[in-house]
Parts: C-alpha cells; structure tokens; sequence
C-alpha cells in the first residue's frame, strides 16, 4: 500500500477495479472488512473478510458479465476524516443478453491505509432485472389513501 490518506485509497481501488488489478484489490481491503450490500438480491447481505468480498461478492460477478464488457467511471468523491463516500457509475453487458447501466454510491471507512467497511447503495431494482433475472424481486407498490 503506498499512501494511507483514505480518499487516495478509495481511488485507488475504485481504479484497480476499473483496470482489472486483482492484487490492487485485494490488497486494498483490511483482512476482517465488511461490505454491506442492502436489498434482497442473492447477493444482498454483509459480506465479513476480504477474501469474501474479493473472491465471493465482487469476483461473483465474473459469470455473469460478458468478459471485457465492463467499464467503470469513477464521478467524484467526499472524504471526511476515515470516511470517504465515492459515486462512479458501472456499465457492462451481461450473459442473460441485458445491459447492466447503475451509478452507485459507496461509503467507505479507511483505518491505516486499507479498506474496513463498506455500505453499497444502487438502484438495486435494476441490479435484479440485469444481473439476476428470474429472480422475483417483488415490485414495489404505493399505497394511496382516498380522501
């Protein structure tokens, strides 16, 4: 790791993960970090170790995007103190023939140069129609009450 300042850190892994360095990645998160991904998609859950999330939550996403498909824009950052919230936007295509289009927003905790937690937040209903098709995510209503 070549810097501990938490906002050089994020970058950093956001553009590891946008050129495909897997060491980068890996060694950008701390041995017993989380990754909290909310909804109720097969991988909505909080991730618990960097092998998990490397290995598991991101590198689960490799048969399901066409290889070479993927890029990644990193649009800007807010850092305070150890936390860092980063916005940037992933575009691939998928295996199903859909074209996976989200900007996300990210918080991360930065503690000695490595990753500690992140909480992840997209638009998860197009994250169920792209990456996981068929998987009944439940259609969201709205409840209007007459006058």
């Amino acid at each position: 790791m070549t810097t501990t300042d938490p906002r050089a850190v994020v970058i950093r892994y956001v553009e590891a993960v946008r050129d495909g360095d897997a060491d980068v990645v890996y060694d950008s998160f701390a041995a017993d970090a989380t990754w909290h991904y909310p909804g109720d998609l097969p991988i909505s859950k909080t991730w618990h170790g960097r092998d998990a999330i490397v290995d598991d939550f991101l590198g689960g996403m490799g048969p399901i995007l066409v290889p070479g498909s993927m890029t990644i824009e990193l649009v800007g950052t807010i850092a305070e103190g150890d936390r860092v919230v980063a916005e940037w936007t992933s575009r691939a295509d998928t295996v199903f023939g859909t074209v996976y289009d989200n900007r996300c927003i990210g918080v991360y905790t930065v503690r000695d140069g490595r990753i500690t937690s992140v909480v992840e937040y997209s638009d998860t209903r197009h994250v169920a129609a792209a990456l996981f098709p068929g998987h009944g995510a439940p259609v969201l209503g709205r409840t209007v009450q007459a006058p």
